[in-house]
């Protein structure tokens, strides 16, 4: 059972339910020390207080907020834990929303909720069934490591899951990193979302959602400590430097994809995707489809619009 984080309540209308702030994730990377490398002696950060010019320890170390002329106010915790706000020890509960309607890019780490006591699994275990039937997700306002923060209640299995939520400002406008304007072909967009359809999986499980990199990393340390010659990583897929038919390269991925799901080329017309009906008829005729890829090509250079290159 991981460490408590935060112990307070969730302020529901009138119902208050005690509560116990668990992480509900677990880092699993392979952590490194920091060496002297002609010897291997572990290299240690060192506090200095600059007044007094000595070392000092943690239990030393506080916060403190500097104001523009450069003096210093100290903050201690029990401060920090007396603010005037009604979320200093508490999870109030806002609003209610579609879980669709929050943008991802928002979302912070998970943590689980823990009714403290059997008094507080009832209040607690009507909220999380609400949320369920509802098909809702709670926006929250609590205070936690410094500062007000919003958060996100969801039912996730038997329990109410927590996350945090960045406020709107602290998110940055996409405008300055949107591509230009481009002619596009519904055709080529057709084929993407039938390439979409032929990666589509049902889970995040298999051996493509696995962490191969810590692997990796474990096989080096092992052949190290073993006094073994380092594995040899594997030669890269050669790649089209450039890429000179759209259309033509999505239509490989997607039967690349298919052939990597055991799907042959005889797929049931009823399962298959959507694709254009003279996109359909292009792919019958190799001959057609080749002479409609020059066309594209020569559309492309008289509207400067069509040639993409690829990463």
């Amino acid at each position: 059972m991981p460490a408590s984080v935060f112990n307070g309540s969730i302020s529901f209308g009138l119902v208050s339910v005690p509560i116990t702030v668990l992480s509900a994730t677990e880092d699993h990377s392979v952590r490194f020390r920091r060496i002297h490398t002609a010897d291997r002696g572990r290299v240690r950060n060192r506090y200095w207080c600059e007044v007094e010019d000595r070392e000092v320890t943690f239990g030393e170390i506080g916060r403190g907020y500097e104001l523009p002329d450069g003096r210093v106010i100290p903050i201690t915790d029990e401060e920090l834990r007396a603010l005037p706000l009604p979320t200093a020890r508490a999870i109030e509960l806002i609003a209610f929303i579609p879980a669709a309607a929050v943008d991802p890019l928002r979302i912070g780490p998970g943590y689980y909720l823990q009714p403290q006591g059997a008094v507080a699994a009832k209040p607690y275990l009507v909220l999380r069934h609400a949320l369920e039937r509802a098909s809702r997700v709670a926006v929250t306002r609590f205070a936690w490591q410094g500062r007000e923060r919003l958060g996100l209640l969801r039912a996730r299995g038997d329990v109410i899951a927590l996350h945090g939520l960045l406020w709107p400002d602290e998110i940055r406008d996409p405008a300055a990193v949107a591509p230009p304007p481009v002619q596009l072909d519904e055709d080529e967009i057709g084929e993407a979302v039938a390439l979409i359809e032929a990666m589509t999986r049902d889970d995040l499980t298999g051996p493509e959602f696995t962490d191969h990199y810590s692997e990796a990393l474990h096989e080096v340390i092992e052949a190290k400590r073993e006094d073994r010659p380092l594995p040899q990583a594997p030669e890269p897929e050669a790649r089209p430097g450039q890429l000179v038919d759209l259309m033509a390269a999505l239509q490989e991925s997607v039967d690349k994809a298919r052939a990597a799901r055991g799907e042959t080329g005889d797929t049931d017309p009823q399962e298959a995707p959507a694709i254009p009906a003279k996109k359909a008829a292009v792919r019958k005729t190799p001959g057609k489809a080749t002479a409609r890829a020059a066309s594209s090509r020569n559309a492309g250079r008289s509207g400067d619009q069509r040639g993409t290159p690829a990463r």
